[in-house]
């Protein structure tokens, strides 16, 4: 399976205080037991200590083991989310850029269109001069006649 670990594969192997933790309570078991079969009350309290000692420092292991996964989920969490980031930025960035290329493109071709339209018009008009002067000037006369109207 490679490098990776699973949770079940994780959940085998346990830290220094989860081993002297668990070898602290069994040898407080061994005084406790020794204590009670010798009849003498100072190692059975002494390792009934021991014992609850042991669980308190295995306990803590499997703790400070947790804290430690849920330190690295998260770390793991906040670098994905920090790639994912990055890569909407430069999704962005590439649309971004298409965008203004396809603007660019089709500003220059409404220019062009424009351009030759004009042209043509202005052609057309240096063609037919009577025509145009009198369009003009029928423009002109009306738009006079409208401001005039106002007053």
């Amino acid at each position: 399976m490679g490098a990776r670990q699973t949770f079940d594969q994780k959940e085998f192997i346990m830290n220094r205080d989860q081993i002297e933790g668990s070898l602290r309570n069994l040898k407080g078991r061994g005084r406790t037991v020794f204590g009670a079969v010798a009849g003498r009350a100072r190692p059975q309290v002494e390792g009934a200590y021991e014992q609850v000692a042991g669980v308190a420092q295995a306990a803590y292991g499997r703790t400070r083991e947790r804290a430690e996964d849920i330190y690295e989920d998260g770390y793991r969490i906040a670098d994905q989310a920090v790639s994912r980031g990055r890569h909407l930025r430069d999704e962005a960035a590439q649309r971004g850029r298409h965008l203004h290329d396809e603007a660019h493109v089709r500003g220059r071709h409404l220019r062009d269109e424009a351009d030759r339209r004009g042209r043509a018009l202005a052609l057309q008009a240096e063609e037919n001069r009577g025509t145009t002067l009198a369009l003009v000037a029928a423009a002109a006369f009306g738009l006079g006649w409208l401001l005039s109207r106002r007053r």
